[in-house]
């Protein structure tokens, strides 16, 4: 998805003629601490709601308030990735998007950037979630489907995380089993490490019965 297809229909941007407390008006009612600022149609910069109340005189423009405003943005070819990467980098709730010769196309809100992500990597299908944990030059996506596969599943979505004063990483899937037993199982004969499993409460039941009885059956 690019970003060109995520933008707001409910954040207008501000005219470098608005007040400071128009400003602040706009972010309560918009639920957002950032807002991007015109100036005759273009693009001049974002307002934070900090930025605003650093100053006394709220009654002024913003042309009188800042002689100069941070310009993040995104063109609105970039990835749901990079726009994801550069609201984080820049600590925003909204980032404008621009053409390619910086002509002001809108903005994407981090709450309708959430909405969008929550129908991405099948988080709404039901299914279990597990968290491998391996040296990055073990990693391998080929291996772990298979292994997935193996037990009648498939993956539905994964991603990796790591420290970057690390050479382990974190592997998260999401499988379409809710009982991730087998599949535990299968990862552990080959030497997988399972940091964490969520699964549905039944299988989480039966996994401690079958604990429970091998135990028992062990004491004899």
């Amino acid at each position: 998805m690019r970003a060109i297809e995520m933008l707001s229909e409910d954040i207008p941007p501000l005219l470098h003629t608005d007040s400071g407390e128009k400003v602040l008006l706009w972010m309560d009612e918009f639920k957002v601490s950032h807002l991007p600022v015109l100036k005759n149609g273009n693009f001049v910069g974002v307002v934070s709601e900090s930025a605003v109340l650093d100053h006394l005189n709220l009654d002024e423009d913003l042309d009188h308030l800042f002689a100069h405003l941070p310009r993040p943005f995104v063109e609105e070819n970039t990835h749901i990735y990079d726009v994801l990467l550069k609201i984080s980098n820049e600590k925003l709730s909204v980032l404008p998007v621009l053409s390619e010769s910086e002509e002001y196309r809108g903005c994407i809100s981090i709450y309708g950037i959430m909405s969008i992500m929550s129908n991405f990597g099948s988080l709404k299908e039901n299914g279990g979630v597990l968290i491998l944990e391996m040296n990055a030059i073990d990693y391998s996506l080929a291996q772990i489907a298979q292994i997935v596969e193996s037990n009648n599943a498939k993956i539905l979505s994964s991603f990796i995380t790591s420290a970057e004063d690390s050479t382990r990483v974190e592997v998260t899937i999401k499988v379409n089993l809710s009982n991730l037993t087998a599949i535990i199982q299968t990862f552990d004969r080959y030497e997988y490490t399972v940091k964490d499993a969520f699964q549905d409460k039944d299988a989480e039941s039966d996994l401690r019965r079958r604990y429970e009885a091998l135990m028992n059956f062990m004491k004899f």
